[in-house]
């Protein structure tokens, strides 16, 4: 848990206060929000109204943007502003076209970093499991629901400037899956928490899979993490992970509206199995017996222990397991999903029973990229960004995925070339989805990937459990 009092674990590098702003000449003024990226190549999107492209030849590469004001400081009154997390954006862009990433720490100082994430954390974890937007919509309002970015930087840059940037009329709601896979999933991580501290009831991000010590030590967040912060990156991936322990699991907009990362979760049962004879304290293991499954309500995931990263999924770390973990199916029934390893398969029959239960509209998932959907028979697949799995008497269920040109670093032959997307919601019910797609951003600058994308398993692959449980 982190303290106000030391926002590190070392103590001898922990700043007693925010550090002062460098005395250097100003950048080169802005007009506006929108100027930031305005020489970078930008493609469009498109409403679901109107999601065929015509196919073009690829944009010339951009001119570099213009340099920052580097390093970034944090303010000396410790209260963020738009025009800071709007210079944190720019430092971000032009570091990823012109410096080494071993070279990132002159553009966000560690120190920066920690009262980033401390006062990021501060919020995050003072957050419910299951966050409610609903009281602060009015009639002007419209909220944004990203799906997966997967440290792809310059595609979530893109986006906040499609969909509007957030403010006091605009909300967004981020779906997990953050990091990883990617070559700036820090840069991805700290923006949106930037973008959490400045405007905490209007931001809300939410937890994915990836967010776990497990997959980010497989799929390359770690290994970007310590390469970018050399001697101090353990001590980051520490805070980050911490960190991630603060999301929350799912969020209810305007009481018709369920996102979550995965999707729906189990009833825990009220009778715990045999406990090991000979201790005393040990906790108590539920079997998750596929007869006996059934939906869980908001109570239960209120009580959920969102701090596990990782298996054991026992008792109470069941719910946050499935919310993470699980998939729609076209077929009827609530079972185990075998094709994970964790988590749940829910059919059309479910999703109905737990919007007509709750009376909601909408389920907002993401977890599927197009190389997940491949593999998914019956269900269609993302080269739009989103698909529509389910629709019930009682409403849709939806998955969106937010990072286009995905996987970033497959071979060219075995690349899906897929869209992102994400929804608005609208007043005055909010349970409408307008779906955008849009295209990558080309061209990506030149990065090297931080895990074996060849040879690592993918994650909607039945996964190796014994090794994701930490050695005691």
């Amino acid at each position: 848990m982190f303290s106000a009092a030391d926002p590190t674990t070392d103590s001898n590098s922990a700043p007693q206060s925010p550090p002062p702003a460098p005395e250097s000449d100003p950048p080169p003024p802005l007009s506006s929000d929108e100027d930031f990226f305005s020489s970078a190549s930008i493609p469009s999107s498109s409403s679901s109204e109107d999601i065929q492209h015509q196919s073009s030849p690829p944009p010339p590469a951009p001119p570099p943007p213009p340099q920052p004001q580097i390093p970034i400081s944090w303010p000396s009154n410790g209260t963020l502003s738009r025009e800071w997390v709007f210079e944190l954006m720019h430092a971000f862009e032009w570091a990823s076209r012109t410096i080494p990433p071993q070279e990132f720490p002159f553009v966000l100082p560690i120190e920066v970093f920690d009262w980033l994430i401390l006062s990021a954390s501060k919020i995050l974890h003072k957050e419910k499991n299951c966050v409610r937007i609903d009281e602060e919509l009015g009639l002007e309002s419209r909220v944004v629901v990203v799906g997966d970015l997967h440290g792809q930087l310059h595609d979530l840059l893109f986006l906040l400037k499609d969909a509007g940037y957030p403010g006091e009329d605009r909300f967004f709601v981020f779906n997990g899956d953050y990091v990883d896979r990617g070559a700036w999933g820090l840069e991805t991580f700290l923006l949106l928490l930037a973008w959490k501290v400045l405007l905490p009831h209007r931001v809300f991000l939410l937890r994915g899979n990836h967010e776990s010590k497990y997959c980010t030590s497989v799929y390359g967040f770690e290994k970007e993490v310590l390469f970018k912060y050399g001697d101090r990156g353990k001590h980051v991936y520490r805070k980050c992970l911490g960190c991630f322990e603060g999301l929350p699991l799912a969020s209810v907009i305007a009481g018709r509206v369920y996102t979550a990362h995965g999707g729906l979760f189990r009833s825990i049962p009220n009778t715990p199995s045999k406990r090991s004879k000979g201790k005393k304290n040990r906790k108590l293991i539920l079997s998750p017996d596929s007869n006996s499954l059934s939906l869980g309500s908001f109570e239960e995931l209120s009580k959920a222990r969102r701090s596990v990263l990782d298996p054991p999924w026992e008792g109470q770390n069941l719910i946050p397991g499935d919310v993470l973990w699980s998939d729609p199916s076209m077929s009827p029934g609530l079972s185990p999903n075998k094709e994970r390893g964790i988590g749940l398969l829910w059919g059309p029959d479910r999703t109905e029973e737990f919007l007509k239960k709750f009376s909601l509209k909408l389920i907002i998932r993401s977890h599927e990229g197009p190389d997940a959907r491949e593999k998914r028979p019956g269900l269609r697949g993302m080269d739009e960004g989103y698909t529509i799995d389910h629709v019930v008497d009682s409403g849709k269920l939806i998955t969106v995925f937010s990072a286009p040109d995905y996987p970033q670093f497959q071979a060219t032959d075995d690349r899906y070339r897929n869209k992102g997307a994400y929804i608005v919601l609208e007043p005055p019910e909010f349970d409408t989805p307008v779906f955008h797609s849009f295209d990558a951003i080309s061209p990506r600058p030149a990065a090297k990937p931080y895990y074996d994308y060849e040879d690592v398993i993918d994650s909607d692959e039945e996964l190796d459990l014994a090794s994701m449980v930490p050695a005691t």
